[in-house]
């Protein structure tokens, strides 16, 4: 099929007149009906050009990001130590915390689910990683495009998530249909500080390597961990988008964010039923709740991959200890406390609690999914809603009315809806089955902050204008 003609060659006069060649030569005419697109830089920018210095501002600087490399650690080992059936939720004497710091410091916690390090965990770990790539190199894949780079190139990424999930699901389900399978599977709940250990060993070692490859690499730098600080750039990531040497595909952060972590903690989750079961003979309604909300937010994940390729951790951001430990430590190990309570705490809900937990699930998935599709809609010349925008002075739109006209960020409401339903199956019994809500509303506020920013200098006046339009930062009409 012919190319179509650009909708401005249909505008001009009507093709010319070919005046007939004297006998015996020949004419052609050639008459253009597609675009080109011209390259990103119309010179080669030397690698320096490239790859600019910056400043050490975020977090505070260095001071900062030292303080936060220590601080998070802690706190993924303090949700387990503060929250466990050994010392309480927390613990309710200071005898207690006592003895949870002599037992800490000594390694001599009652259980194999506290002690600092085993090597079996360690060697699940790296079995679980390999595993990981293993699938991402031998299942079918989908090769996607990523967004254009300042270099003027494109990153091709290997999409198949969906498969490695599936896959793994499939094995689980296999496993634990084995006699005596649901006992075994208990195995990751009983080594919980271990593969915390193992999931932090392997965050700092990546972070090294990344950093210190990239000095012989190559390879295009982000734009915020280039400030020759060694501590702040092994922090935010020296790097943007680091691979192995040999693997041109393989891109480690983006393999991070959506392998080997998330699909982890969907193996905690289960491991932790498995040990409510093995304990009561049976699964309470709290728990189902709590697994299939995180369930389906992990499968609802790989629906569609391809999206992470948008957000901000892929564009913009390096690859660091930042990225390494958030996706392998911080994300299985914290975002499921509350299903790790219900294992050694288990609650039985009244009916009307149900249905109010499933109302703010619902509410949630609700404003999450229809605010996200407005968007993807508007980005790609759709508008089956027929909402208002704003056009900028750089060609895109910006949505006021529908979701995005109530809030400039509904997607974090929601988000934040989806999280409440996650803890709330565990009742008001302890605050700390509530670390994930407090944390996403933290975190999302300084995100909220970062992206205006961002878009502040991307959009320049356009942004004043808009931000009048639209007031309202994350919560419509209050916040």
């Amino acid at each position: 099929m012919a190319p179509k003609t650009p909708k401005s060659a249909s505008k001009s006069s009507s093709a010319p007149e070919v005046t007939p060649p004297p006998p015996g030569e020949t004419t052609t005419v050639i008459t253009a009906t597609t675009t080109l697109d011209l390259p990103a830089h119309p010179k080669t920018l030397t690698y320096e050009e490239l790859n600019p210095k910056s400043k050490p501002t975020e977090f505070f600087g260095p001071l900062g990001t030292f303080a936060v490399s220590s601080l998070c650690p802690t706190v993924a080992y303090f949700l387990y130590y503060g929250c466990n059936e050994t010392t309480g939720c927390p613990a309710m004497t200071a005898n207690g915390w006592r003895t949870i710091y002599d037992r800490v410091a000594n390694n001599d916690w009652p259980s194999q689910a506290g002690k600092w390090w085993d090597w079996q965990a360690a060697g699940a770990f790296m079995a679980w990683y390999v595993y990981c790539i293993v699938c991402w190199i031998v299942l079918p894949v989908q090769p996607v495009e990523g967004t254009l780079l300042r270099d003027g190139k494109r990153k091709k990424y290997w999409m198949n998530g969906h498969y490695t999930v599936l896959l793994t699901l499939g094995l689980v389900a296999g496993f634990l249909m084995r006699p005596g399978g649901i006992e075994a599977f208990t195995w990751i709940y009983d080594k919980w500080v271990p593969l915390v250990s193992a999931s932090l060993a392997m965050a700092f070692v990546q972070a090294c390597w990344v950093y210190v490859w990239s000095f012989f690499s190559g390879e295009l730098l982000a734009q915020g961990g280039n400030s020759g600080n060694v501590v702040y750039d092994w922090f935010i990531g020296r790097p943007l988008n680091p691979t192995f040497p040999g693997f041109p595909n393989f891109d480690i952060k983006t393999f991070n964010e959506v392998r080997p972590g998330i699909i982890g903690w969907l193996l905690l989750n289960i491991s932790c039923a498995c040990e409510q079961y093995v304990r009561l003979g049976r699964l309470t309604n709290s728990m189902v709740l709590a697994l299939l909300f995180e369930v389906y937010y992990v499968i609802d994940t790989y629906l569609d991959e391809s999206a992470i390729l948008n957000q901000i951790d892929i564009t913009t951001d390096g690859f660091g200890f930042m990225l390494a430990f958030g996706d392998l430590v911080w994300l299985p190990f914290t975002y499921g406390v509350s299903i790790r309570y219900l294992a050694f705490a288990p609650k039985d809900l009244s009916p009307l609690a149900v249905v109010a937990i499933l109302a703010v699930e619902g509410a949630g998935l609700y404003i999450f999914r229809t605010s996200n599709s407005e968007k993807h809609d508007i980005r790609h010349g759709r508008n089956p809603k027929n909402l208002t925008f704003m056009q900028t002075k750089r060609g895109t739109k910006l949505l006021t009315s529908g979701w995005w006209g109530r809030s400039r960020h509904p997607n974090y409401f929601g988000d934040w809806l989806i999280a409440l339903g996650w803890c709330l199956p565990t009742g008001f019994d302890t605050p700390i089955t509530y670390f994930y809500v407090v944390f996403l509303v933290f975190l999302l506020t300084c995100r909220q902050m970062r992206d205006d920013e961002f878009c502040r200098k991307k959009y320049g006046d356009d942004w004043d204008k808009y931000i009048k339009l639209v007031p309202y930062k994350i919560i419509p009409y209050v916040y």
